[in-house]
């Protein structure tokens, strides 16, 4: 009988070791699945941003508007594509010097910087770096444009160059 019961006492150590690493492998499979997920990249900011539309010569460009800072720091974030003829309009309460990154940005860009009246003070080719570069204003500026990388060039639109904003009234700019 002794026998008998020490047998059962080695196979029940045996299964709760069996179940003990099998509890383990899947917290690690776990853990590692969670950690895969955090590395994949999140869908665009969910902040909803109104929409307005500008026009630089002859073309026309329909822009998201941040005018937030929540919406400014979000920008196009996270966003695998643009659309062509669209864009990303930056509205700041006044003029002041500007300073943008491509912090979790997929897509190359260009910049414009925009003064008070709508002219274009400097355009800028940025690409999305790891090491966070900074591109700045060389002069105070109130809104920036950001599009498609190449669409200032493709339609011969320079620094002097009047842009003409059509925002919605009501829209919050802070």
């Amino acid at each position: 009988m002794m026998l008998s019961h020490w047998n059962s006492v080695k196979m029940l150590l045996k299964n709760h070791h069996a179940l003990w690493d099998t509890g383990f492998k899947c917290v690690v499979a776990l853990t590692i699945a969670g950690l895969a997920l955090t590395a994949l990249p999140l869908e665009a900011c969910p902040e909803f941003l109104p929409f307005g539309s500008i026009k630089i010569k002859d073309h026309r460009l329909d822009v998201e508007i941040a005018s937030t800072p929540s919406a400014r720091a979000c920008g196009l974030s996270h966003r695998q594509s643009l659309p062509a003829q669209q864009g990303m309009l930056f509205v700041y309460p006044d003029a002041r010097p500007l300073s943008f990154w491509m912090k979790d940005t997929h897509i190359s860009l260009s910049i414009a910087f925009i003064d008070n009246d709508g002219r274009i003070l400097s355009i800028q080719a940025m690409q999305p770096h790891p090491d966070q570069k900074r591109y700045h204003s060389m002069v105070p500026a109130r809104y920036a444009l950001e599009v498609n990388q190449g669409w200032f060039n493709a339609h011969g639109i320079d620094v002097g160059d009047m842009v003409k904003l059509e925002i919605p009234l009501g829209i919050n700019i802070r």
